[in-house]
Parts: C-alpha cells; structure tokens; sequence
C-alpha cells in the first residue's frame, strides 16, 4: 500500500491539473493537441501498474512531464507565464517555454526505455542500453515534428499556437536538440539513482542491473 501512495498522488495531482487546464484554456483546440499524450500515457500507466511497476524517479519524471504538457496546452507554449518570466531574466529573443517540453520529451522516454530494456533483460551491454534509449527518445521527438508538420498542412494558419515556432526557422532542428539533451541527462546523470531504484523492483533471482 506504501509504494501506491506516491503514484496515487501524483496521478491525483495531474489529474486535477489537466481537468483545472481544461476549463477555459486559450485555445481549446490547441489544449486538446497538447495534452494527447497524457490522455493516451495515464490509462496505459494505471492499467499496467500491478504487472510492472515503475520505478519512483520514472513515476516523478512521467507526472512532471505530463504537469509541463498541461500547462503549455492550458496558455500555448508562447504564452506560458513562466517562459515570459525565463525570457526576461536570461534576456531571450522569445519565450523558451516549449523548449523545457522538449527536454523532457527526450529525457522521459530515455529513462523508461532504459527501465523496460534492464529489467526485461532485453540488453546485457549498459553502453548499448543507454545508446538504444537516446535512439528511441529520438524517434519519439522526430515523430513529434512530423505529427507537427501533418497538423500544419491540415489547419494551415490555424496550427501556429500549436507549433509554437514564433517565427524561429529553425524550431524544429531546435526542439529535437533539446530532446537529445534531455536523454542524454537520462542515460547519464540520472543512471546511479535509477539502477539503485530498478534493483529495489526486481523480483528475486533476476539479474540486478551493475554498473
């Protein structure tokens, strides 16, 4: 029951996030676009809770990723308050919001792709292991873009909130850097804190990731 109580909050907390975001956003269409992936994530996570329990960090790192993903549906990535706020202080050219999306859009992914790869026991090798992750965080990113470019050829005009490019031609190339920064954060800063929490979930006689 105690190791519930964490994802059981931070689902609680998303939840009433998203269902707050939902009431009067700045564009419903575009709120609507942001916040599919965590419509799609939440049933998947709580169905296959009992069976594979993530690891704490992972949990943390989904529910922030999912709060990042609200907020930006909630205001457009190019109005979030707290980008104006990042502007003014680092002195930017535009409101660098989407760009923390974007970081965890790589970092989340890496993390739970390292997670399934060691505790299925798919991989032996912990190099190839990190090297896969950052691969399939980066698939994740440039299928993102390509969701981006499909909606744009279909709205037109009216996809601009949800690109979010304020005019930068190169937002694109951008947004998939900062992902490769998030999961290279994954596989390499968060590593020691991540095995020692994978460790704790796996059942006996499994083999325990080592560094």
């Amino acid at each position: 029951m105690a190791q519930d109580r964490l994802p059981l909050a931070l689902g609680l907390l998303v939840l009433a996030a998203l269902v707050a975001s939902g009431i009067a956003p700045y564009d419903r269409a575009t709120w609507l676009l942001e916040v599919v992936p965590v419509l799609l994530a939440a049933p998947l996570l709580v169905a296959t809770r009992r069976r594979f329990p993530l690891s704490t960090l992972l949990y943390v790192l989904i529910a922030l990723h999912a709060l990042v993903l609200i907020l930006g549906g909630a205001h457009t990535y190019a109005r979030v308050p707290l980008g104006f706020w990042m502007q003014e202080l680092l002195h930017l050219s535009r409101n660098p919001y989407d760009k923390i999306g974007h970081v965890m859009q790589g970092l989340v992914p890496a993390l739970a792709t390292r997670e399934i790869l060691l505790r299925l026991g798919y991989l032996s090798s912990r190099r190839m292991t990190g090297f896969l992750s950052v691969c399939v965080a980066m698939t994740i990113s440039a299928a993102y873009e390509l969701i981006e470019w499909g909606v744009a050829l279909a709205a037109g005009g009216g996809a601009t909130d949800f690109l979010g490019t304020q005019g930068d031609p190169w937002d694109t190339q951008s947004d998939m850097f900062y992902a490769l920064i998030g999961a290279t954060l994954a596989v390499t800063w968060l590593v020691r804190w991540h095995d020692r929490q994978i460790n704790k979930l796996q059942a006996p006689g499994l083999p325990k990731s080592t560094a």
